[in-house]
């Protein structure tokens, strides 16, 4: 495989690539340069992995690259349990988490993205409730949480964007990138399904393929430059 790592430059959204549930994956994802890897904490999820498993996968990958936990409405100490336990940077808070949990977690000095909805509670309006590093935009479509491999007016996060640091997720792949970036100005870009070869495992073809079209793409933004792995 080339092993060439692909730099984004900086007027281009970081990149997550969520739901690695294998070490030999994940290493091989990092050669490939992202931002930051999603490890799932959510029984119900195809992709969870046990402490055991996201320690391993934490472990293999350079400092340089965050390790972001996904949790849904999950209590504090269940999640510092994890992050220490496990090397996380960051958490990941997919459900109706309120703001002092976030408020707590920021004070641990981790990463801390909370999930808003377009169509959902917590809905985008609520983002002045909490004081998250970042925040995952999604439409809340699907039976799960998160984004449920759903396309979406991707546009319609655009107006957010301008005063909140946001991820972009849901229904992304190697495709349609470009013009999700096109039609959002997002901060990052997150994605999982879109990169799969089957639930849970990754296609490193279609990773690499991923990130160089978002090293492509080009946003003259100056909200942009807000990095939040």
């Amino acid at each position: 495989m080339d092993k060439t790592i692909i730099k984004n430059p900086s007027n281009t959204p970081q990149v997550k690539i969520c739901g690695l549930t294998r070490v030999d994956e994940a290493i091989k994802c990092a050669e490939l340069g992202p931002d930051a890897i999603g490890l799932v904490f959510f029984e119900k999820s195809p992709r969870n992995v046990t402490m055991e498993q996201a320690k391993k996968i934490s472990l293999s990958l350079p400092k340089n690259i965050s390790t972001i936990g996904v949790f849904v409405d999950k209590p504090f100490g269940h999640i510092m349990e994890r992050v220490e336990k496990c090397a996380l940077n960051g958490v990941q808070l997919h459900g109706m988490e309120n703001p002092d949990l976030v408020r707590k977690l920021i004070e641990q000095d981790l990463i801390v993205i909370k999930c808003l909805y377009l169509d959902s509670r917590p809905f985008l309006k609520e983002a002045s409730r909490y004081n998250a590093t970042g925040y995952l935009v999604e439409c809340a479509k699907g039976v799960l949480p998160g984004g449920n491999a759903l396309s979406w007016n991707w546009s319609r996060a655009e107006e957010f964007g301008k005063n909140h640091p946001f991820i972009l997720a849901g229904g992304l792949s190697p495709e349609n990138i470009s013009s999700a970036i096109d039609k959002s100005r997002p901060h990052a870009v997150d994605i999982s399904s879109g990169v799969e070869k089957e639930p849970g495992r990754k296609d490193i073809t279609k990773i690499k393929a991923f990130i160089k079209a978002v090293s492509k793409s080009s946003i003259e933004d100056k909200n942009n430059s807000r990095r939040i792995f």
